[in-house]
C-alpha cells in the first residue's frame, strides 16, 4: 500500500497538465502534489476553495470558471504564481473588491475573466480591475486600451475601449489536447493580445517609433565615426 501511494504521488508530481472540467469536483486537495503543473482546467465543478493549489507555482494557465468560488486566496498565494499568465474566474460567486486586491499581487497576470460574477455588476468594475492589476492586458472579452489606463485621455475611435479592434475571445472551449498543444494555445492567446496592443496602443506605437529613431541615430553616429577614423589610416 505504501509503495502504491508513493507511485501515485510520483505520477501526480510529474503532471504538467490537468483537465478535470465538469466532473462534480468539490475540492482540489490532491492537486497539491502536482508541483510541476503548468495548465490546470477545473471548470464547471462545485469547487469553493483553491488553497491547495498554492504548491502549483509553475502554473501558466488556470481555468476555474463555472464553480462556486466566492473568496479567493490572499496576496501570498498569488505573489508566488510568478508564471501565471491566464486566469479564468467567470461564472463564480466572487463579489468583494478584496479579491481584486489579492490578484494584484500576481506579478505576470496578462489575461483575466470575471464576467458573470457579482463583482462584474459593480459600478466602475472594469475601471477598478484594470487599474488595480498593473500587469493586466486583457479583461473578459476585450484587450485593455490606453484610454482605460490614462485618466481623461480621449482617443480617436480606432483606439477607444470596446472598439471591434480590441475584441478577443479569451474563453476557448476546453478540448482534449496534448501538453505541447495546450501550452501553445496559451502562447497563441498572449501573442494575439500583444498583436492587438502593438497596432492599437498609441503609447506602444510612440515608444516603438522613439526606439527606432534612437537606434537609427546611434548607428548613424557609429557609421560616421567609422568613416571618420577610416580616413586616418
Amino acid at each position: 500500500l505504501f509503495h502504491s501511494l508513493l507511485s501515485h504521488m510520483k505520477k501526480l508530481k510529474d503532471l504538467v497538465i490537468v483537465q478535470l472540467n465538469g466532473l462534480y469536483l468539490k475540492n482540489v486537495r490532491h492537486l497539491q502534489y502536482c508541483v510541476l503543473l503548468k495548465v490546470c482546467i477545473l471548470s464547471n465543478n462545485y469547487i469553493t476553495n483553491i488553497d491547495a493549489l498554492e504548491c502549483c507555482i509553475h502554473l501558466v494557465k488556470l481555468d476555474l470558471h463555472g464553480n462556486q468560488i466566492q473568496h479567493l486566496p490572499g496576496p501570498t498565494f498569488w505573489e508566488d504564481m510568478k508564471e501565471l499568465n491566464l486566469l479564468y474566474l467567470h461564472d463564480n460567486g466572487i463579489g468583494k473588491l478584496d479579491n481584486v486586491h489579492s490578484l494584484s499581487f500576481c506579478p505576470n497576470l496578462i489575461g483575466l475573466t470575471l464576467f458573470d460574477t457579482p463583482l462584474s455588476l459593480r459600478i466602475s468594475y472594469r475601471h477598478i480591475v484594470v487599474n488595480s492589476i498593473f500587469s493586466l492586458k486583457a479583461l473578459d472579452y476585450y484587450v485593455i486600451s490606453d484610454e482605460e489606463i490614462v485618466e481623461n485621455w480621449k482617443l480617436p475611435p480606432k483606439y477607444e475601449p470596446f472598439s471591434p479592434s480590441f475584441f478577443l475571445d479569451l474563453c476557448h472551449a476546453p478540448r482534449k489536447v496534448s501538453n505541447y498543444e495546450d501550452i501553445n494555445v496559451v502562447k497563441d492567446t498572449i501573442s494575439k493580445i500583444n498583436h492587438v496592443l502593438a497596432h492599437h496602443s498609441p503609447i506602444l506605437i510612440v515608444q516603438r517609433w522613439i526606439r527606432g529613431y534612437l537606434t537609427r541615430k546611434r548607428f548613424g553616429y557609429v557609421h560616421f565615426f567609422y568613416l571618420f577614423f577610416s580616413g586616418w589610416k
